[in-house]
C-alpha cells in the first residue's frame, strides 16, 4: 500500500519510519536531521517554505510534506490497520 504526502507524491508504507508535526517553531534536532538529509541529497521539498508542515522520514529520503501530521498519520494508521 502507499501513502500520498501531497502533491502527486506517494511512498511505500512498508518504507516509512516516522511522521513528525514540524509547524513552527522547529527544534534543533528537527532542524538537524533536514540539513542532514539535505546534505546527503536525500531531502524532498514537497510543498513552499509557507506549507511545510510534516517531516516523513522513509527507509532512503526524508519528506517534507504540506499535508498535516495528524491526516498522514490516520492514512499510515489506515494501512497497518489492515495488515
Amino acid at each position: 500500500m502507499f501513502i500520498h504526502l501531497g502533491n502527486d507524491v506517494l511512498i511505500s508504507a512498508q518504507s516509512l519510519i516516522a511522521i513528525i508535526n514540524i509547524q513552527d517553531p522547529w527544534s534543533e534536532g528537527i532542524q538537524d536531521v533536514i540539513d542532514l538529509a539535505e546534505m546527503e541529497r536525500k531531502l524532498v521539498k514537497i510543498s513552499d517554505q509557507q506549507k511545510n508542515k510534516t517531516l516523513v522520514i522513509c527507509d532512503d529520503c526524508v519528506y517534507i510534506s504540506p499535508i498535516s501530521s495528524q491526516t498522514l498519520f490516520k492514512r499510515a494508521n489506515n494501512f497497518y490497520g489492515e495488515v
